[in-house]
């Protein structure tokens, strides 16, 4: 009988296990990010269905403090086929589910000029949807190009070590 923990699903694996649904690779181009904190996030029914899917899209979403909650604006889930009348709106915003403690201090930080809140990825953990949130600060032109230089310079220097050993 084959071990269920090592069959391959859609999606990447990461660290226990958990399946990664989407990943906001823009974000990591467009912001430096300092701190993460994963949340729980509130779905409905069809919303789930579209998560498990892979149905989502995290490219121009970000996190917005109102009220004491936190709220994913932006992100796009799909709508699932078979909800018939009972679909979900897919840009809906979603309920984030943090200690207050947590989205307080949050708060202060992203009020710091400069500062926003961004989804980096959506996971499944457990069965249970989840989102990783970082802590994001724009990145000028500059940077962004340095960065770029910085990573050629790196897979320069691997590809010289690798020729040099072989």
């Amino acid at each position: 009988m084959p071990d269920r923990k090592n069959k391959k699903t859609r999606g990447e694996r990461q660290r226990g296990g958990d399946r990664i649904i989407a990943s906001n690779r823009k974000a990591f181009h467009d912001y430096s990010i300092g701190e993460t904190l994963e949340a729980g996030i509130v779905l409905v029914g069809s919303e789930i269905k579209s998560v498990r899917a892979g149905r989502v899209n995290l490219r121009d979403s970000y996190v917005t403090l109102r009220n004491g909650e936190a709220w994913l604006v932006g992100t796009h889930i799909s709508g699932y086929d078979q909800a018939s009348y009972q679909d979900h709106d897919p840009l809906r915003d979603r309920k984030l589910l943090l200690h207050r403690r947590e989205i307080l201090r949050w708060r202060q930080k992203a009020d710091q000029k400069g500062y926003t809140i961004v989804p980096l990825k959506l996971y499944l953990k457990d069965n249970r949807a989840k989102v990783e949130i970082g802590l994001a600060k724009g990145k000028r032109e500059y940077d962004k190009r340095e960065a770029i230089a910085d990573r050629d310079a790196e897979r320069n220097m691997q590809r010289e070590i690798k020729d040099a050993l072989s």
